[in-house]
Formats: structure tokens, C-alpha cells, sequence
């Protein structure tokens, strides 16, 4: 075994061996993850220089990922990831130097990895110190997005092809199977699937209410996750059959639901390419074509001056001060939030101790948290059944 291997095992016995000892501070978390994504670095490369030097073949593997699969017990899916990123690496000296640092992870890598074809290589030979910078900088949600829009000016007539090709491979399937039970299966492209991913999460949320508003009435208290008469799962299952009923109900000349196109532009410099979906994912312009004839467009501009607003004397947030704010922030705004789409929008300075209800003072919060006056247990239970993170400002 070589030498430095060697001290990185005797350094890694040591953590173990500490067993509940292991600091656990953010600090000590944010340096284990920092060096952990230094290893994955050095392990990529290092099965990237495995992979060229054949030293897999005399042993009869046909490829090193099926070597890596059977020799180190890993998932053969695993380790052709693992050969695709050090390949792509060698390509990407920048990232490959932030990997080492520990600046930032393989997610980073595959996700400029992803866009990076023939059309947008000389783009990204360029570009790529730019992107690696964000990477190291931005959310990581912030980064994908900055990454797609990217692609968009590398690659426009690409990306308009892979929206088609995301279309195409649209499918949904519910058979019957053992048991009388049913079994499905559903792929949708970005529009169609926020579409209905909406549509389920309000139907399930409003049985989540239900649900709470019973066992709360039950228990005589505030319940907790496991008081709940169904899982998360089973409501949306509820939901889904909700959405049936409610589709077969419906009046056959009722008025169908036009969508609301909101697009985003950069006011001071009028300048790129903005379009994205409420929950954030980046589509291709060409992707909102067919929705014009039925849409309804809605203008909303941001700048210091000459903008609606309410009173800054008013207690809620209301009209176009409102609208604008949820077009502007579309999902709350702590840094520690975990995307929760169902927000409120409150005040960051307190009504009661004199704060203006203006969009300066007004971001968007995950809903269940602002203003509710609940405990921390209710805080908690909610945040398990509906997998979203509740932020508070302080």
C-alpha cells in the first residue's frame, strides 16, 4: 500500500475510533464535508488514470468500471459514473483544481459535465473559470440554474432540441397487479409536471389541514406527525384520486384554468435570456409557444421608483405589493431553507415594532412557521409530514 494511502487510513482510524467523540460543531462538519469532497476529487482522478492504464484487463474485466464494480463491491451503475466524471475532468482544469480544495463536490462537476457536448466546448474552454466560480459561490440551486441559462446562449438551438426531446419522452402508465393493488409510474417534462406537481401538493395540503384540524380536536393539543391519520404518501395518493373526482365532476363547457406566465428580466440592462418556472426550473423559450394563445401576461417591474405599493402603515402584505414580492423571491428567502414553495410573505422588521410593509421589508417565509404562534412541536411535525424546512427570521 502506498505510503500516503497508508496515513490517510491511519488519520480516518483515528476519526472512527473516536466514536461519539468525533467533533460535531459546524465547524468541524463544514471541514469533514470540505475534505470529504478533497477525496472524492483524488479517488475521481485516480479511477480516471486507472481507467487509461488498462491494468483492469489481465483480470478479464471488459471495462475498469466492471472491475471497480466487483472488485470494490460497488454498484456497476456507480463506477461508470465514477470513469464518465474523471474522464470529463481531464477536460476541466479549473473545476479539477476547486475539486481538490475543496471548494466544491462532484455535483458541481457533473452538472457543467452534463451541458458540455461538441456545440459548447469551445464556449465552456472559455467560460469555464466563470462557472467555477459560481460553483464555489452560489447555492447549489443557484448554480444549476446559472448553469442552464448558460447552456442556453452556448447552445440555443440545442437546448430547444432537448425541450422537445423532454416532451417526447413524456409517458404515464397505471396497471393493475398482484393483489388487486395498482401500480404506476409517471415521467413529464418541466411545464406539464409543475403543472400537476402544484395541482397535487394544494389538493394535499388542504388533507393535510384536515387531518391536523382532527387530530388536533382528538388529542384536545397540538398533535405530532405520528398522530396523523395518514402518511404523507397516502395523501397524496388522496389527492391524486381527489383530482380524478373533481376532473369528472367538472361541467363539460366549464372555464378551464388559463396559465399565467410570469418572465423575469434584469431592469437595469434589459439584457440575456430569463426564463424560468416558478419552482425554478430553467426551460427553453420555445418551451412556452404553445401556452401563448390561452395566456393571460402579466408585467411586473422591479426598480426603486415609480412602483405600486399599499401603505406602509397596512398590516398584511396584499395586491401588487404582494404579487411583486412572490415574483421576485418565489420561494423563501432564508439562507437555511431547503426550497419550500409555500411561503407567506412577512415582515422582516416586525409590524409591531415599526416595520414598513414594503417589498424592502418583505421576503418571502415558508408559510407554516410565520405567524402561526404554534410551538415547537407543531413546528416540528409539520416540517416531518410535509418534507419542507421551517425558517424563522429573527
Amino acid at each position: 500500500m502506498d505510503h500516503d494511502i497508508q496515513t490517510l487510513k491511519e488519520a480516518i482510524d483515528a476519526l472512527a475510533d473516536a466514536g461519539p467523540l468525533v467533533p460535531a460543531d459546524p465547524e468541524s462538519i463544514e471541514a469533514l464535508m470540505r475534505q470529504r469532497a478533497r477525496l472524492d476529487a483524488v479517488v475521481t482522478e485516480a479511477a480516471a488514470s486507472f481507467d487509461a492504464s488498462g491494468d483492469w484487463a489481465p483480470d478479464g474485466a471488459k471495462t475498469a468500471a466492471a472491475w471497480l464494480g466487483r472488485r470494490c463491491r460497488v454498484p456497476t451503475g456507480q463506477t461508470r459514473a465514477l470513469i464518465r466524471r474523471g474522464r470529463v475532468l481531464s477536460h476541466l482544469p479549473a473545476f479539477a483544481r476547486a475539486w481538490s480544495s475543496g471548494a466544491i463536490n462532484a455535483a458541481h462537476v457533473d452538472t457543467v459535465a452534463a451541458v458540455r457536448n461538441p456545440v459548447t466546448e469551445g464556449a465552456l474552454a472559455r467560460d469555464e473559470q466563470v462557472l467555477c466560480d459560481q460553483a464555489a459561490t452560489l447555492s447549489f440551486d443557484e448554480y444549476v440554474r446559472s448553469v442552464s441559462y448558460w447552456h442556453q446562449f452556448a447552445d440555443p438551438d440545442g437546448t430547444e432540441t432537448s425541450h422537445e426531446k423532454r416532451r417526447a419522452a413524456r409517458d404515464v402508465y397505471l396497471e393493475k397487479s398482484f393483489g388487486e393493488l395498482w401500480l404506476g409510474h409517471m415521467t413529464m417534462d418541466p411545464l406539464s409536471g409543475a403543472e400537476v406537481s402544484d395541482e397535487l401538493g394544494r389538493l394535499e395540503h388542504e388533507l393535510f389541514e384536515a387531518d391536523w384540524a382532527e387530530a388536533k380536536e382528538c388529542l384536545g393539543q397540538e398533535p405530532s406527525a405520528s398522530d396523523l391519520e395518514r402518511t404523507p404518501g397516502q395523501r397524496r395518493c388522496d389527492a391524486l384520486v381527489e383530482m380524478a373526482r373533481r376532473s369528472r365532476t367538472a361541467p363539460a363547457n366549464g372555464r378551464r384554468p388559463a396559465p399565467l406566465l410570469t418572465v423575469l428580466v434584469d431592469f437595469p440592462t434589459l439584457q440575456g435570456r430569463i426564463c424560468e418556472l416558478a419552482n425554478g426550473t430553467v426551460i427553453s423559450p420555445g418551451a412556452l409557444l404553445p401556452l401563448l394563445d390561452e395566456a393571460f401576461i402579466e408585467r411586473a417591474v422591479h426598480r426603486p421608483d415609480n412602483r405600486v405599493e399599499v401603505s406602509e402603515t397596512a398590516r398584511l402584505f396584499t395586491g401588487a405589493s404582494r404579487r411583486a414580492i412572490e415574483v421576485r423571491d418565489r420561494e423563501c428567502t432564508h439562507p437555511y431553507c431547503d426550497g419550500s414553495r409555500r411561503c407567506e410573505v412577512d415582515h422582516i422588521i416586525p409590524y409591531v415594532d415599526g416595520g414598513p410593509t414594503t417589498q424592502e421589508n418583505g421576503p418571502c417565509c415558508a408559510a407554516f412557521t410565520i405567524g402561526c404562534g404554534t410551538s415547537g412541536r407543531r413546528h416540528r411535525a409539520r416540517r416531518n409530514t410535509t418534507r419542507r424546512t421551517n425558517c424563522f427570521y429573527r
